[in-house]
């Protein structure tokens, strides 16, 4: 993927704007992660608010002069948009047509038909994991609590035992898979491949989701044993479609950006010849922008036609899916300000110069940076956008694989102990009937298992590529 912010920026202030010393630098970094803590957790501020403040608090601490420290930030907020909001908004569009159109129950339902008795919680990790891939997590939680309750009442089965799965699918898709806004910036801050992340972060997901999903929910429904709350059962949106996408047409509509995206990076790896014709059709078709627009246009036949949608309903869709996202965007390009402060200030080779006697692994150090962040926040967003600025420097000079890696690591540590400053904590909270304390036995464990179990997975697969 095509990284603009970094380059841009490098290229424009190749000299710190700060002539601080080490000491000084660190106390700036931490200062401002502070006051972006400080304002999200005690205020309650929005998180671009947040973060476009704790910005211009680092250049101040920093010794920076005023101007210089906003320029950076527009610049990297301007830069990171046009990166990575363009993908931001036609994963929206496509998540938005699959939930209309009745494509996600029909996935739903045909799963469900097919898994009894103790396949069930496998369904429902394969479920969320499907139709998390385009979604967001707020949308898909949304979108799978009606079938997690309505299963867990008519099965009879623990309601642990089949929302665990269900959760620890999306958590991980929006953690560690492109195209979720998280691994996206974190992408195009380190310079990393798309194609391999992707592939690689298939690889850490499977064995992940399966020991934070099916396998954690035997614990969790042994902790935590309640039914369904009926209240909480709303109507699914193709209860008013007189017709539904075909089971086959969603998924491959779904899994076409993917699909597209690792035919790309295979392409890469055998190949390897820019001038070969295979490679450059690839290299166009399976670019994030051609490959999820593709699938946009691709869903608008597949699943809004077929589900009876004119031209207006198609339009109006559209429109609807946008509207969501803006405040996702605003944090994400925030973010990217964020961190091209950071790196503009000269933060990143201060991590450079120390990190050469640090003893901590690279991937551990960029893990245990995105726990610290996201444990104080509570945004794994926030959690990723931040430690990806911090770590970048890092990432010169490394393989594309240990990039990837840098990547998956990251998004591990932003998953770490969801708790009470977490909007998804109380979401689940609320849904499920839950206290306070349910939540975090089963929620918060569940996230942290997918951290750490991620994490290792990563370190076990930089030591055999």
């Amino acid at each position: 993927m095509t990284s603009l912010s970094v380059e841009t920026l490098a290229a424009a202030a190749t000299e710190p704007i700060t002539s601080a010393g080490t000491t000084q630098l660190g106390i700036a970094v931490l200062a401002g992660i502070a006051v972006i803590v400080l304002l999200i957790t005690r205020l309650k501020l929005h998180a671009f608010l947040a973060l476009t403040l704790g910005s211009l608090a680092l250049g101040v601490f920093a010794g920076a002069p005023l101007a210089k420290s906003v320029s950076s930030f527009t610049a990297g907020l301007g830069a990171t948009v046009a990166g990575v909001g363009v993908l931001i908004a036609l994963g929206a569009i496509l998540g938005k047509l699959l939930a209309d159109s009745g494509g996600a129950d029909e996935i739903v339902d045909t799963i469900l038909a097919r898994a009894k008795g103790r396949a069930m919680p496998w369904a429902m990790v394969l479920i969320a994991s499907v139709i998390g891939l385009p979604l967001f997590f707020e949308v898909g939680i949304v979108l799978l609590i009606p079938v997690v309750l309505l299963v867990a009442k008519r099965g009879n089965y623990s309601l642990m035992r089949i929302g665990i799965p269900a959760l620890a699918g999306l958590s991980v898709m929006h953690g560690l898979i492109p195209p979720h806004p998280g691994p996206l910036v974190a992408i195009d801050a380190l310079h990393a491949n798309l194609g391999l992340t992707l592939a690689l972060g298939v690889l850490v997901a499977i064995p992940t989701v399966v020991i934070a999903g099916p396998v954690f929910s035997r614990y969790a429904a042994r902790w935590v044993d309640i039914p369904a709350p009926e209240h909480m059962i709303p109507q699914r949106p193709s209860e008013e479609l007189e017709h539904r996408p075909s089971f086959g047409a969603t998924v491959c509509t779904v899994l076409l950006p993917v699909v597209l995206m690792l035919m790309k990076a295979l392409v890469d790896i055998v190949v390897d010849d820019p001038a070969n014709g295979v490679q450059r059709v690839t290299d166009v078709a399976g670019s994030p922008l051609i490959a999820l627009l593709a699938a946009v246009l691709v869903g608008m036949f597949t699943l809004g036609r077929a589900a009876g949608f004119t031209k207006a309903r198609l339009s109006v869709t559209v429109e609807k899916s946008l509207a969501p996202i803006a405040g996702i965007l605003l944090i994400v390009g925030a973010g990217g300000g964020f961190k091209a402060t950071l790196i503009d200030v000269g933060v990143g080779q201060m991590i450079m110069d120390l990190s050469e006697n640090w003893a901590i692994p690279t991937l551990l150090l960029a893990w245990l940076i995105a726990v610290a962040i996201r444990l104080a926040t509570g945004s794994a967003t926030v959690a990723t956008i931040s430690a990806a600025g911090l770590v970048a420097p890092l990432a010169a000079g490394m393989p594309a694989t240990e990039t990837a890696l840098l990547v998956l690591a990251i998004g591990a540590g932003s998953l770490f102990f969801s708790h009470v400053n977490d909007a998804g904590f109380w979401l689940v909270k609320e849904y499920f009937g839950m206290t306070v304390g349910q939540t975090l036995k089963t929620w918060s464990v569940m996230e942290t298992i997918i951290s750490v179990v991620g994490l290792g997975f990563v370190l076990l697969l930089s030591l055999v590529l």
